[in-house]
């Protein structure tokens, strides 16, 4: 068939690519969330601190600017509601880094507990949306917690470094 003159070549067009579409509809959805922001920066009867909140967010490109603009559109005051936009799922990561920080801290020979609260913690870690938070929370936990457990020879420690500064001198 290849040796046949009356053949022709197909000529296909190119599929459309989905990418570009995709890419095409975020575009158009954020453009519009920055109109719907540079409104509500122009309304005068919108507070002068939640436009600066929704200015600054608009200028960071905070992921929060959608439902910043959506509240204040409503009415809302954004400055009151600003705490009500952390999740509740960090404060119950803090929780169960406060347990399981517990659980490796505690007085006794637990090694399954503590070797699984710690897997676990690692887990929560790195699954987490703040990793680096969590992991201070943690860290202060756990120092708290070895205090606790070891208050007496910290100060007995902290002693003994104090005395050997005064007689040195």
């Amino acid at each position: 068939m290849a040796n046949h003159s009356s053949a022709r070549a197909r000529v296909e067009t190119p599929h459309v690519n989905q990418t570009t579409n995709q890419t095409s509809r975020t575009n158009t959805i954020v453009n519009a969330l920055k109109r719907r922001a540079q409104s509500v920066l122009n309304d005068k009867l919108i507070d002068a601190q939640s436009r600066a909140i929704i200015r600054y967010a608009l200028e960071t490109n905070d992921p929060w600017l959608a439902e910043l603009v959506r509240r204040a559109d409503a009415g809302e005051d954004v400055i009151d509601n600003l705490q009500s936009l952390e999740t509740n799922e960090d404060e119950a990561n803090e929780e169960r880094i406060e347990a399981l920080t517990e659980m490796i801290c505690r007085a006794g020979d637990e090694p399954a507990t503590k070797s699984g609260a710690l897997l676990v913690l690692m887990a929560a870690l790195e699954n987490a949306k703040h990793p680096k938070a969590l992991a201070n929370t943690g860290k202060h936990l756990a120092f708290i917690h070895c205090g606790e457990l070891n208050l007496g020879g910290m100060v007995d420690t902290q002693i003994a470094v104090l005395e050997r500064e005064l007689f040195s001198r």
